[in-house]
């Protein structure tokens, strides 16, 4: 519901209530020629039901006095609704929101779970939003709920370390999660969790430390991250290499706006598997770059060869505009299988 919505009850409410009193005070004034004070005071005690002050001794007063508990009755029963509508709407109306969100990601498919919505969460965050790319957040801390709120992320209330939680954030469907709480004991619990569900699941985890990444790395983390290392390696190479730095920070961030880097995986159905660079003519059909190629052994070609041949299992790395990336997507998109 909107917020202004009570606001705006309750001015109409007093609105009505003075302009109700206003006329009845000179209605009385003009019926019973009384006192300005005294028709006031006879107007507030209709309206509000308390009683008479005396019976009026004209009919044309006694009309007035019969107009003025209908009305007076109407403003009652309105400031009651209202009244009701503010502690009960609240409740009904979160209820409903609460019912919303679960409904959206039960549906969800292929999406990521943020395991906590600290700085690191929420830049994460920052990042599949400007990648359009799903996400339901996981946390149960005030500030990191009121966070999520405020950004209207997809969020689950609770701890991330529970399985239940997990599986109320849709670990069954999802494509991968981040497991970017401070505590690095909850991120060990998280990835044990997600691991033991989802063998395939593709899990980045925070750590503080090198233990931490080691026993990260153990339970089953595919990647582990140290936010001090990297962002001590990232003040350094700013001082040694500026130019560098800015060009990784641009091609590596989905809200830059000049370049993108992206990766594609040549599947079995991709017609484009195994011609050449070369054949495929990539730079002059897309406009993107080849930088590299990771083989299905897991080493890397840097720099490819134009002749070098793009296989079944391999994982281009481009670097272009947004819509040469999404050419060079198309490329080398999965056709439908065909039967043999």
């Amino acid at each position: 519901m909107d917020p202004n919505v009570r606001p705006r009850q309750a001015a109409r409410l007093l609105v009505a209530v003075a302009l109700t009193l206003v006329a009845g005070t000179v209605a009385f004034r003009q019926t019973l020629h009384e006192p300005w004070f005294q028709s006031l005071y006879r107007s507030a005690v209709t309206v509000t039901l308390t009683g008479l002050d005396s019976v009026p001794k004209s009919d044309s007063a006694r009309m007035v006095s019969l107009v003025l508990v209908i009305a007076g009755v109407t403003l009652i029963a309105y400031a009651g609704a209202v009244i009701f509508e503010s502690i009960a709407g609240g409740v009904l109306t979160g209820a409903l929101a609460e019912r919303r969100r679960e409904r959206t990601i039960h549906h969800l498919h292929d999406h990521f779970i943020i395991c906590g919505y600290g700085r690191v969460g929420q830049r994460v965050a920052e990042e599949f939003r400007a990648a359009d790319v799903p996400f339901v957040v996981l946390d149960f801390h005030e500030d990191a709920v009121a966070a999520a709120r405020e950004d209207r992320a997809l969020l689950v209330e609770g701890d991330a370390t529970h399985d239940d939680n997990l599986r109320k954030a849709g670990l069954e469907r999802a494509q991968g999660l981040v497991a970017a709480s401070d505590d690095d004991a909850d991120n060990l619990y998280v990835v044990l969790s997600a691991r033991s569900a989802r063998p395939d699941l593709t899990i980045v985890a925070r750590a503080s430390g090198a233990d931490a990444e080691k026993k990260l790395t153990l339970a089953g983390a595919d990647r582990v991250v140290l936010p001090y290392t990297t962002a001590g390696q990232v003040m350094a190479n700013l001082v040694l290499k500026p130019q560098v730095t800015a060009f990784l920070d641009v091609v590596t961030t989905a809200t830059g706006p000049d370049l993108q880097l992206a990766e594609i995986e040549v599947r079995q159905t991709c017609a484009a598997a195994g011609r050449t660079i070369r054949e495929l003519r990539i730079r002059h059909e897309t406009g993107a770059i080849v930088i590299a190629l990771r083989k299905a052994d897991g080493s890397f070609d840097t720099t490819p060869e134009p002749d070098t041949p793009i296989e079944i299992g391999d994982v281009l790395i481009g670097v272009g505009s947004p819509d040469e990336i999404r050419a060079l997507e198309d490329l080398f998109a999965a056709g439908e299988a065909v039967a043999g």
